[in-house]
């Protein structure tokens, strides 16, 4: 399925790159020529993404909000002062670096990230500056030693997403999500209330906090009144005037019912607008806002707050629907056990959007495509609502054009060819089946929910999600809809996949490190299983050719198969709750790297001059206000990550002042 790029010629998508990340930027397609009031009610909906960003910083450290603040302010005077250059400069790429993570750890594998500079160093800029106006001397003395402890003692809060099987992951994770409190006991608080609850019971601990004091267990709840509330009071006053200008009576309601989650923190609400935000197919306008994806927890059970804005594409979207009008017929044919298959499904929708603006765990680096609510019971009953970003690929698309990594890991000239022709579709319907029919499909056992994976459950979703796109990407159904023309879509996806699964995406991992993050541990997981059965049969080659290795898939119908049985395996897991054997099939298969290989991939990567990372620079719209009136929105998308990071702080700033107080 081709996505026709409208994109002026003249639209710089790319804007800067530092240390190991490349910030670009993305158009908004036709947004000069809406009407009025959708432009404004995708202002104020754009303004309610940003009002919660100091949460996501605060979820991910409790310390995340002083550090950012103390780093902009060393910024901003040793610049004004003209003390010195070299300190603008290394301060300023390390601040690049915590506002694009949302706090000091790698928002890619959460290790910490070393500063490059010295603790001397930074206590010498530090008292250059002057504090007086935002510390008292004492608390200028206690920000100093907590900010110099946290970033220099390497023993200290190496890593916010703990998973190392046998470790207490949630005294281990620094994220902020747990206080005092074990592994066992936050299992066991959160299944007793599961229990109590029933079948259709509400994600409890999306949107708090667990605390044990003096031995008691209690939960502070992130809402209107209680942690947060703050930035959650802008976040609802933006949607309230977002409601005045919403485009039909559904959309209204359901900003009403997030409006009342936010105001009383109760789960049972938010489930009502998850199922009021599912049920609207008709709206060109949407959004996200909330605490939703749970990645950042080892447990899978805490929400990071995120936000995204977009508006749809309708030429796209009327291609990609036939996928979801469809998704009986690949329920009823997918290589699972039938007791494993959904009998009906419900509510299954896909869109192709472009994104306005991107929030919290949503940006800078942005997902390729969404696949909401996560509630288990929800998905099952109502079905779910899947989005594809097409601006977003778009960008992507156009700032590889040039870079020169198919052409170096592509094992013959033929992958290449095919790539160029096919790969930029084959990846876009991959995205289309991941997330409208693989995280729509199957079901779970009755009693079985997905936290009795743990720490494995995220890993287990996504690998599910992709091997059904692997599996029918390839099937004569795609042909029959005429979602593809010719198999080389599928031939350009295996490749890429497998190349990108055992090769490139090692170079996200520093040297002697093993694979952390749920989609990366998914991707390798799939690759050297499929690899590990498929080589004794001459389905997949790896080949060394002066010096540099490759894989070149040989059978791509065998391949195709092994996807298959995989994900018949990987679907039993899933809705058996079988922990031990997903703890087998991701330590076996998608942690270890292979050392010498990173070596090699990461010399190659090395000669392309290029960054693994990627992000995105959120377009600015402006109101044109005249005499108290909204009369247009403008955008512009001159700004700059350091321009736009310095505004967000200084306008969406509203958890800094009681960090402060905390010290």
């Amino acid at each position: 399925m081709t996505i026709p790029i409208n994109t002026p010629s003249d639209f710089n998508y790319y804007s800067e790159q530092f240390a190991d990340l490349r910030l670009l930027r993305f158009k908004i397609q036709e947004f000069d020529s809406l009407p009025l009031e959708r432009k404004k009610y995708i202002y104020y909906l754009s303004q309610a993404a940003l009002a919660g960003r100091d949460i996501l910083f605060d979820q991910h450290h409790r310390h995340n909000l002083i550090v950012r603040m103390v780093l902009e302010e060393m910024v901003r005077q040793i610049r004004s002062s003209n003390q010195d250059g070299i300190a603008d400069a290394r301060l300023l790429v390390y601040l690049k670096r915590v506002w694009f993570s949302s706090g000091i750890h790698h928002h890619y594998s959460t290790e910490k990230m070393k500063p490059d500079f010295s603790q001397d160093e930074f206590v010498t800029w530090f008292n250059q500056c002057n504090w007086l106006s935002i510390f008292s001397t004492d608390k200028a003395h206690k920000a100093l030693h907590l900010i110099t402890e946290l970033l220099f003692n390497p023993q200290l809060d190496t890593k916010r997403v703990w998973n190392a099987p046998g470790d207490d992951v949630v005294q281990m994770s620094c994220n902020n999500f747990y206080e005092g409190v074990t592994q066992d006991e936050a299992i066991a608080f959160y299944g007793h209330q599961k229990q109590q609850a029933g079948d259709q019971c509400p994600s409890f601990g999306l949107n708090s906090k667990l605390i044990k004091t003096d031995g008691v267990i209690k939960e502070e709840i992130w809402h209107l009144h209680g942690k947060y509330g703050k930035a959650i009071q802008a976040i609802t006053q933006w949607l309230k005037l977002a409601q005045q200008s919403a485009e039909n009576d559904k959309q209204v309601k359901t900003i009403d019912l997030l409006i009342q989650y936010y105001t009383t923190g109760n789960l049972h609400l938010f489930d009502q607008y998850n199922i009021e935000w599912l049920n609207d197919n008709l709206s060109q306008t949407d959004f996200i806002n909330g605490f939703i994806e749970v990645y950042a927890d080892p447990l899978g059970i805490k929400g990071t707050w995120e936000a995204l804005v977009n508006i749809t594409d309708e030429e796209e979207t009327r291609k990609a629907s036939i996928i979801s009008q469809h998704a009986p017929w690949f329920e009823k044919h997918s290589p699972v056990d039938a007791a494993f298959k959904k009998q009906t499904i419900q509510g299954v929708s896909m869109k192709i959007i472009n994104a306005v603006m991107l929030g919290g765990d949503c940006y800078p680096a942005s997902p390729l495509g969404i696949n909401l609510p996560n509630a288990d019971w929800i998905r099952e009953k109502h079905g779910s609502k899947s989005v594809s970003l097409a601006n977003i690929s778009q960008a992507h698309h156009y700032a590889s054009l040039k870079a020169g990594v198919i052409e170096e890991f592509a094992a013959n000239d033929e992958e290449v060819e095919i790539h160029r022709q096919y790969g930029a579709d084959a990846e876009q319907l991959h995205t289309h089946l991941h997330e409208c029919l693989g995280h729509g499909s199957g079901r779970m056992l009755p009693g079985v929910t997905s936290e009795m994976l743990q720490s494995y459950a995220s890993v287990i979703e996504e690998t599910r999600a992709d091997l059904f796109a692997l599996y029918y990407i390839c099937d004569l159904k795609m042909i029959e809809l005429k979602l593809i023309t010719h198999y080389n879509h599928s031939r350009a996806q295996y490749n890429s996949y497998i190349r990108n699964g055992l090769m490139v995406q090692l170079t996200r991992i520093e040297p002697g490190k093993q694979i952390e993050q749920a989609h990366m541990r998914c991707r390798q997981l799939i690759c050297k299983w499929v690899f590990e059965k498929a080589e004794p049969n001459g389905a997949i080659e790896k080949i060394k050719l002066r010096g540099k290795t490759y894989f070149q898939i040989i059978n791509y119908g065998f391949v195709r198969q092994l996807f298959g049985k995989l994900l018949h395996e990987v679907q039993r897991i899933k809705s058996e709750g079988d922990y031990e054997a997903a703890k087998q099939l991701v330590e076996t298969y998608g942690v270890q790297v292979d050392q010498d290989l990173h070596q090699e991939v990461l010399a190659r990567y090395a000669k392309l001059n290029l960054v693994p990372f990627t992000g995105f620079i959120n377009p600015q719209l402006t109101p044109i206000d005249i005499n108290g009136h909204i009369t247009d929105v403008k955008v512009n998308y001159n700004e700059t990550f350091e321009e736009q990071m310095f505004r967000y702080s200084r306008d969406f700033g509203f958890l800094t002042q009681d960090a402060i107080k905390s010290i």
